[in-house]
């Protein structure tokens, strides 16, 4: 697929900078036609005995400035001198980093809050650099922010996060810490939501998919299937695949709510992560998704509306047809659904094509 072949247009102020409660839903029926439905609606139409599959992984609070200078702190790496038995280099930290390095030369530094300087060792995607000093999440928790997606700083014309965002963008069952951008599906719901659901008698179980550069990096290569996706780490538990399993056994349906999700599934069926249904699965996965992959687990798509020439939008056509996707995206913006990370919710059911 050329990553052309996944572009639309969209007016700029379709960008939502807030969440809206209730969020609108766009609900597309097994004939491919659109249409609108509230929330409320969309749960009433999970039925019970379905599963609802979440992700559970937490957003670091990890995008340090300097000065005008965003950084995404990614990884920690033991310095090479040390590895190799060289001279200790107690006070110091290797990072693997994502910044604007194209005007910064290798040995360029560059002054961090509370006296940490950042030294560049590598250039690359991502860079390696090196810090003065050794930095704890307690420093995180201090001096950095939330990794907002760049839309919605240039949407807002501000690159700060606001105080709202600490509770809009993570999810109500955050747990588990590591991502660097949010499950944004989920952003939709609330703890009494799914209670709600559990009530109505619809299963609800978690995996853990910590979101990185796989999910969020652009697509640089014309062809999708020339892309190198970066692996991002996953977790489905014993239980989490025993409760969807037994769905499945009795002609439930797995609803997934976001790409994440999804991914997370489909790589533990796919024998993409270590383990088996006994001792649940884990390991990294850089499962790429686009039509013609034929889905083993998920029968329901609950996800945002995803930025053009994106690895998500070529996910959700894999998952109905780029068609569909393209006409129904173009119904959405005609009624002004609001788009990505804070936007509405659009929800689909799998063709195999």
């Amino acid at each position: 697929m050329k990553i052309t072949d996944l572009d639309f247009a969209f007016p700029e102020e379709l960008i939502a900078t807030a969440p809206q409660r209730p969020s609108r839903v766009m609900w597309v029926q097994e004939n491919g036609e659109p249409q609108e439905i509230s929330i409320q609606e969309l749960m009433e139409r999970i039925p019970s005995g379905d599963v609802l599959v979440v992700n559970n992984t937490r957003v670091l609070k990890r995008r340090v400035f300097a000065g005008d200078i965003e950084i995404l702190f990614l990884s920690r790496r033991e310095p090479a001198e040390r590895r190799a038995g060289g001279p200790e280099l107690e006070q110091q930290q290797d990072w693997e980093v994502l910044f604007p390095s194209k005007k910064h030369k290798i040995g360029s530094t560059l002054e961090l809050p509370l006296g940490v300087t950042m030294t560049l060792i590598e250039k690359g995607r991502p860079q390696k650099v090196r810090l003065n000093q050794e930095v704890t999440e307690d420093y995180f928790q201090k001096v950095a922010e939330l990794p907002l997606p760049p839309y919605i700083q240039k949407a807002r014309d501000h690159r700060h996060t606001v105080d709202a965002d600490e509770s809009w963008y993570q999810t109500a069952w955050a747990k588990s810490p590591g991502s660097f951008a949010a499950p944004t599906a989920s952003l939709h719901f609330s703890s009494e939501d799914m209670q709600k659901l559990r009530e109505r008698g619809v299963k609800i179980v978690e995996v853990t998919l910590h979101v990185g550069l796989g999910t969020f990096l652009p697509v640089t290569a014309e062809d999708l299937n020339d892309h190198d996706m970066h692996e991002e780490y996953v977790e489905v538990s014993a239980e989490t695949w025993k409760v969807i399993a037994d769905v499945r056994a009795s002609n439930g349906k797995v609803w997934s709510l976001g790409t994440t999700t999804t991914r997370s599934l489909e790589s533990a069926a796919q024998g993409l992560l270590q383990g088996s249904a006994e001792t649940g699965y884990r390991g990294f996965t850089k499962l790429l998704i686009q039509p013609g992959y034929k889905f083993k687990v998920v029968n329901r798509l609950l996800t945002n509306f995803h930025q053009p020439q994106s690895t998500l939008l070529a996910l959700v056509a894999g998952f109905s047809s780029l068609e569909r996707v393209k006409a129904c995206y173009q119904w959405a913006i005609e009624r002004k659904f609001r788009l990505f990370s804070y936007g509405d919710l659009s929800c689909w059911t799998e063709t195999q094509q």
